[in-house]
C-alpha cells in the first residue's frame, strides 16, 4: 500500500478483524441493525451486489438455466423427507409457530436452502424425459441461526443465489455439475481478480444430503480461507425422497438426477479481505459499481475545467465505462479521501493550472500512482479501458503472489502445526481418508480440509498418522 493510512481505519497488519470492520463502515458497505445477527446493506454494498448478480446472471442465462421463485417457508414434513439434509441444518433452521395469535398446526422452517422445495415442485411437474433437464436458478434471502456472525461473512439472514436442475442421465447431471463449478471459478478469477482452487470436499465436509460436494476456495490477505461457491451433485437420493420420476427414452420408469449450486453475498467479504488496504476499499475495475471518479480542482469560475470534465464523463458513460464527477464542494483533498475509501478504481484529476501546462492526472485506487498525461492526441477511451485493463489484471496477479506466498507443503503433523501456529495459509498435506485423522487436524486451530486436490501424493504416507496415503488434500483454516 502507498500513500498515508485512513486514520478511522485500524491498520491490516495490526488487527485484521477491526480492520475489516472499519473498511465495511467506512466505504458504507452495509450497517449494524437492531436485529441480531443481520445487516443493513448500505447503497454501496448493495450496487456490489447487484453487479455480482447482475454478470452471473447473465452467465447462467448463456448456458441455458431459467430464473424462478419459490417459496420463503417449508412445511417440516418436507424437510424431514430428506433425513441427512435435515440433521445437516437442523443447528441453523429457524422456525414460524404462529400465524397471527394461532398456533400452526405444523411449523414452518423458514427457507435456510430450497432443495426440499424444488425436489417437491419436481415431483408433481416432471413426467417424461421430454420435461428435461430443467435448468432453474433462484435468486433470494435464506436465514440460517448462526451463533457467532461477522458483516458478509456470516449473518443470520444473507442474499445468495440457489440453482437447482434436474437430469435424465447420471452423465448429464455430473457433467452440470462440473461446469458450474468452472462459473464460480471464472467469476473469481476474471471478474473479482481472486485466484481460487477447486476441487472435491471430503466426505465429512460435503454439503449434506449430497453425493460429492466440489468447492471454490479462495485465501483472504491473512491466509485464512473462505469458502467461495459450491456445487454438489445429488445423484438419485432427493429423486428417490421426493419421488421425482420420469418415464425415459425406453419408456421405463426411472429416478431423476439432480445438481444444485450456489454462492452468496460473501463473496463481498471476500473481495474486501483480498484486496483492501489501510486506506479503505479496493475494488477490481470488472466489479466496481463506478469505475471512474472525475474532480474538477481551480476557480469555478474556469469553464475549460468543468467542460472537459463533462466532455470526458459523457464519452466513458457511453461506452459503458461508469464514470461521475464530484461536484460537491468539498476540498480536492475530502474529495480524493473519499473516492479512496470507496474503491473507486480510477481517479481523474482536471485542474485549471494543469490544463495551462495541457495536462490531466489520472490516480490509480490500486497503487496510489499518480500519472500526469499530456492532452495532445490524448484518447480518453481507449487510455481509460486500458488503465482498467492494467490495474484488473495487476489486482489479480498481487492476490496471486499473496495466496502463493502463503501456501506450504507439510509432511508430518507437527509441521502443519508450526504452520497454522506461525503464518496460516494453504497447507499441502496427504491423508489417509480416515476422518479421525481429519478430525485431529482440526484440534489446530479449528483447521479443517478444504478440497482434494487432484495433484499427485506428496510423499505418499498421511501426515496425520504415518500410514499410507489416499489423498492429497489441501488445508487451511476458515471464516
Amino acid at each position: 500500500m502507498n500513500g498515508k493510512q485512513n486514520k478511522q481505519i485500524t491498520s491490516r497488519d495490526v488487527d485484521f478483524a477491526k480492520w475489516y470492520t472499519d473498511i465495511v463502515k467506512s466505504a458504507h458497505l452495509c450497517d449494524y441493525t437492531s436485529v441480531k445477527g443481520c445487516m443493513i446493506l448500505e447503497p454501496n454494498g448493495y450496487a456490489i451486489w447487484e453487479k455480482m448478480k447482475s454478470i452471473l446472471d447473465a452467465k447462467f442465462k448463456e448456458l441455458g438455466h431459467s430464473n424462478v421463485s419459490l417459496p420463503l417457508f417449508i412445511p417440516e414434513n418436507l424437510l424431514k423427507k430428506e433425513g441427512e439434509l435435515v440433521n445437516g441444518f437442523a443447528p441453523e433452521v429457524a422456525w414460524v409457530t404462529h400465524g397471527g395469535s394461532k398456533s400452526l398446526e405444523e411449523r414452518l422452517a423458514v427457507r435456510p436452502t430450497s432443495e426440499t422445495l424444488f425436489s417437491d415442485y419436481y415431483a408433481s411437474t416432471i413426467k417424461s424425459y421430454n420435461d428435461l433437464p430443467k435448468l432453474y436458478n433462484q435468486w433470494c434471502n435464506v436465514v440460517r441461526w448462526e451463533k457467532e456472525t461477522r458483516p458478509f461473512l456470516r449473518t443470520r439472514e444473507f442474499f445468495w443465489q440457489e440453482g437447482h436442475t434436474v437430469h435424465a442421465t447420471r452423465i448429464d447431471a455430473e457433467n452440470e455439475t462440473k461446469r458450474m463449478m468452472e462459473v464460480y471459478r471464472w467469476f473469481h478469477h476474471e471478474i473479482l481478480a481472486i485466484p481460487t482452487i477447486t476441487g472435491m470436499k471430503t466426505e465429512k465436509e460435503k454439503f449434506a444430503g449430497a453425493e460429492y460436494t466440489l468447492t471454490n476456495e479462495a485465501l483472504m490477505y491473512n491466509g485464512v480461507a473462505l469458502q467461495s461457491g459450491t456445487s454438489h451433485f445429488f445423484g438419485q437420493k432427493f429423486a428417490k425422497a421426493y419421488g421425482i420420476k420420469f418415464t425415459n427414452k425406453e419408456n421405463k420408469e426411472d429416478y431423476a438426477w439432480q445438481t444444485s449450486w450456489g454462492t452468496t453475498t460473501r463473496m463481498i467479504g471476500g473481495l474486501i479481505m483480498v484486496h483492501s488496504d489501510d486506506k479503505g476499499l479496493v475494488l477490481p475495475p470488472r466489479i466496481a459499481p463506478r469505475q471512474v471518479v472525475i474532480i474538477p480542482i481551480g476557480n469555478d469560475k474556469d469553464s475549460r475545467v468543468m467542460d472537459l470534465a463533462e466532455k470526458y464523463c459523457e464519452i466513458l458513460n457511453k461506452n459503458n465505462i461508469v464514470t461521475y464527477i464530484d461536484k460537491t464542494d468539498r476540498t480536492p483533498g475530502f474529495k480524493f479521501a473519499e473516492a479512496e475509501v470507496n474503491g473507486i478504481p480510477i481517479r481523474l484529476e482536471i485542474g485549471a493550472r494543469d490544463l495551462e501546462n495541457n495536462k490531466i492526472t489520472f490516480t490509480r485506487r490500486d497503487t496510489s500512482e499518480k500519472i500526469s498525461e499530456s492532452l495532445d492526441n490524448l484518447d480518453i477511451l481507449e487510455y481509460t479501458k486500458n488503465l482498467l485493463d492494467i490495474i484488473q489484471n495487476d489486482m489479480y496477479e498481487r492476490a496471486k503472489e499473496r495466496r502463493d506466498e502463503l501456501t506450504y507443503t507439510a509432511h508430518s503433523y507437527d509441521e502443519m502445526k508450526h504452520i497454522l501456529d506461525t503464518k496460516p495459509g494453504f497447507i499441502h498435506a496427504d491423508w489417509c481418508g480416515n476422518p479421525e485423522c481429519e478430525l485431529k487436524v482440526k484440534e489446530i486451530h479449528g483447521c479443517k480440509s478444504r478440497c482434494i486436490s487432484d495433484e499427485a501424493l506428496i510423499d505418499g504416507k498421511c501426515a496425520i498418522c504415518g500410514e499410507d496415503a489416499k489423498y492429497h488434500v489441501i488445508w487451511g483454516i476458515q471464516y
